[in-house]
């Protein structure tokens, strides 16, 4: 039941102590404020360097030839070892743990696409829709390409958002024809890429990936294949299996780290999950000390008002008062300083970071490393409930002393 009296009370004392009642809830305000600060500056980091993923699989690996570095089977050191469709067929048949497999090809160089009397150079890839789909390319007009422009060898393209800019200007460019190298282009489609490095890799064109072997002279020839595992399966299990499969296929030493050009996105994103859990777990460790110490500041000032009140909560006992009454007034006090001060340093921390999201949207600055600062709201449900939580600590060691004070003594304090 609401206690009007009680409550009139634990204000007046605070209105009596102003100064005091200020600097005490100042240190749980800044602790929770620098434990929100650092969680959302933390957010923002992780945001940003996830962001290079983009929208592609994270459990992602690609593969492509390279030089040997070590003798195998009387062949010498220094061969270029040469991806080939064979390769493809016999891993996608070999290696059931392999969900999507896809080649990608390039035209060396960055070739100039030419529309008209506009032209521009460009990275001219040739590929297949699975691998469009694990790299992260997103439709943002027409299509991407799709099966039927690799069965009939298609001449098609589509480019990326900053191609068509150049080309195109204001146009949207679907069903217009460009220029690669001698030959026409249908444009199908146009594609953006989520990430920091999003405006570089929108500089890009793709066409169907047998129509460039066939087109650019690259027969049978795959530069670069890319793999995604099935839903369980560690990206590593399929690096060993096909590592293995292409030695024994290209003759070289499966010890040979230098034959092969890895990239293996899963072991990245691992690595990168464990920095930012250490993180996550410093900062909560640097943000729970600050709190903690202004929690020991609030307990210090409830143990300061309990021994200006001894007196006071003598004459209370000795007229009938109940402990539980006098542990409740501390208590309440205690968790009315800590609880509101928190709050509002949790409240002053999300509004810096949504100041600084807001910011950075406004300005359009596209940070590498930084994006989107921000805290969920598991964690500001936590923040608030340790709050409370907190002024109940801050406030029960004090309260039991003013319980255990015996009016007789209390009485005779000065």
């Amino acid at each position: 039941m609401f206690d009007v009296d009680k409550w009139q009370e634990i204000l007046g004392t605070i209105r009596k102590n102003k100064l005091r009642t200020f600097l005490t809830a100042f240190g749980v305000f800044w602790g929770i404020f620098m434990l929100v600060l650092l969680l959302g500056a933390g957010q923002g980091l992780q945001n940003g360097v996830f962001n290079r993923f983009g929208d592609g699989a994270k459990n992602s690996i690609f593969f492509s030839g390279a030089k040997t570095a070590v003798a195998h089977q009387g062949l010498g050191p220094g061969r270029q070892i040469q991806l080939t469709n064979e390769d493809l067929a016999t891993i996608a048949r070999e290696v059931p743990q392999v969900q999507i497999i896809s080649p990608r090809n390039r035209l060396w160089g960055e070739y100039t696409i030419n529309y008209k009397t506009e032209n521009g150079s460009y990275q001219v890839f040739g590929t297949t829709p699975d691998f469009l789909e694990m790299n992260g390319e997103n439709v943002k007009t027409g299509r991407l390409l799709n099966e039927k422009d690799i069965t009939d060898k298609r001449k098609v393209v589509i480019i990326g958002e900053a191609v068509r800019k150049v080309l195109f200007k204001d146009a949207p460019g679907i069903g217009e024809y460009v220029n690669i190298r001698g030959i026409h282009f249908k444009v199908v489609g146009v594609f953006t890429v989520k990430g920091n490095n999003s405006g570089r890799r929108e500089e890009r064109a793709y066409i169907p990936f047998n129509t460039l072997q066939v087109a650019y002279n690259q027969p049978n020839q795959v530069q670069l294949m890319g793999m995604v595992a099935k839903p369980g399966v560690k990206a590593e299990v399929i690096e060993e299996k096909v590592k293995t499969i292409l030695a024994q296929r290209h003759k070289f030493s499966p010890e040979d780290a230098q034959a092969l050009d890895i990239n293996n996105n899963e072991k990245e994103y691992d690595q990168l999950m464990g920095l930012f859990n250490g993180i996550s777990l410093f900062v909560w460790v640097v943000g729970i000390g600050t709190l903690i110490a202004g929690i020991v500041g609030v307990s210090n000032i409830m143990l300061i008002i309990v021994k200006e009140r001894t007196r006071e909560i003598g004459v209370r006992k000795a007229l009938g008062a109940t402990p539980f009454s006098i542990i409740s007034l501390i208590l309440q006090e205690s968790i009315l300083i800590t609880a509101l001060s928190g709050y509002l340093g949790l409240l002053t921390g999300v509004g810096l970071l949504d100041l600084m999201r807001y910011g950075l949207e406004a300005s359009g600055a596209e940070l590498p490393f930084f994006s989107n600062p921000e805290v969920h709201l598991g964690v500001a449900v936590s923040a608030t409930v340790l709050l409370v939580l907190a002024g109940a600590i801050a406030g029960l060691f004090p309260a039991m002393k003013a319980a255990r004070i015996k009016p007789i003594e209390a009485l005779r304090a000065d």
